[in-house]
């Protein structure tokens, strides 16, 4: 019930997509005045990425506050969504840093914990190399690999930055998962018959998850957003979360919509929120392009009436309006 109230509650979206499973649902606006209207206990999941505020040239958001008030500001959207969260709800959270700023993340996983139980830390490794060495015989390799993208830094004092934070915050911290949705084999087949559980062949993935960019050959024309993850990687969490219990996921911080797309592959009702009219409407065209032609079901990313609620004049000292998604090493 809360869910179908949900659906309304924000009135009517700037862009909308249906499928034969799910409504996908797509407003601009400033987040903490649309979190606001979404009714308690709605949202199964939150899986978003916030600005860093590390100076990311974002279209309509500047993103570079004073520490304090982006703190602040971050603590109000955490505290929005922690009331939105159905009792076993969670919130995963992808945060990054910079070498000049490596507290960035960490406080920001502080001031969330003032308002939800911090239940699992996931690394996601953009970039990883592998000794052949190291990997074994059964690996069969035949030389060292390196896989992934990341952005090269040029410094004696500092090392390449191929990981991010993805942290899972839920209301309790005793949120149940379903850890063998993103289950990943067992090497050694004996350990099937060894470890209770193990049955079904797979063990839990950990939490380290290796996800790497998709190759592109124009940032502009592929991917027109400074900040965005990769949409595997919402997959994996709301998977994790496990699907069967999912009715509504939310990203409040939309960029160019990886998180609808996973909603979308998975066939669950999703809202997005963002501030940037430009970013919404490439959001929905990526998601109804991305669609199997049989699922589709009037599908559209037409705008649907007037937004909710116009963007707000963004100025150096505003911290209440964020961009979505977050400041992301760029890929090449």
């Amino acid at each position: 019930m809360r869910t179908r109230h949900a659906r309304h509650a924000l009135g009517r979206p700037a862009a909308q997509v249906r499928t034969g499973r799910a409504v996908l649902r797509f407003f601009v606006g400033d987040c903490l005045e649309l979190l606001s209207q979404l009714p308690a206990g709605s949202v199964s999941a939150v899986v978003t990425s916030p600005p860093y505020n590390l100076g990311v040239r974002y279209r309509s958001y500047h993103d570079s506050l004073p520490r304090e008030r982006y703190l602040a500001w971050t603590s109000r959207w955490v505290q929005l969504v922690a009331r939105v969260l159905e009792p076993k709800g969670s919130l995963f959270l992808n945060v990054g840093s910079k070498p000049k700023d490596p507290w960035i993340a960490l406080d920001v996983a502080a001031v969330a914990r003032t308002h939800l139980r911090l239940q699992n830390t996931i690394h996601w490794v953009k970039s990883v190399a592998i000794d052949r060495e190291a990997a074994g015989r059964a690996a069969r390799l035949d030389r060292d690999l390196a896989l992934g993208h990341y952005k090269p830094i040029n410094s004696d004092r500092f090392l390449n930055d191929c990981h991010e934070f993805v942290f899972h915050f839920t209301p309790g911290g005793d949120t149940p998962l379903d850890r063998l949705a993103i289950g990943v084999p067992y090497q050694d087949a004996s350990n099937i018959g060894r470890w209770r559980g193990a049955a079904g062949g797979l063990r839990c993935r950990g939490n380290t998850w290796f996800i790497p960019y998709d190759t592109i050959q124009s940032r502009v024309r592929e991917r027109p957003h400074p900040a965005t993850f990769p949409p595997r990687l919402a997959e994996f969490c709301l998977r994790l979360h496990g699907a069967a219990r999912l009715r509504l996921v939310l990203d409040p911080f939309l960029g160019l919509g990886s998180t609808a797309l996973a909603a979308a592959a998975l066939g669950v009702d999703f809202v997005g929120i963002d501030v940037d009219s430009e970013y919404v409407k490439e959001a929905a065209a990526r998601v109804s392009a991305r669609l199997p032609a049989g699922e589709l079901s009037g599908a559209s990313a037409r705008p649907a009436g007037p937004p909710a609620a116009s963007p707000p004049r963004r100025s150096r000292r505003s911290g209440r309006s964020a961009p979505q998604a977050a400041p992301r090493l760029p890929l090449d």
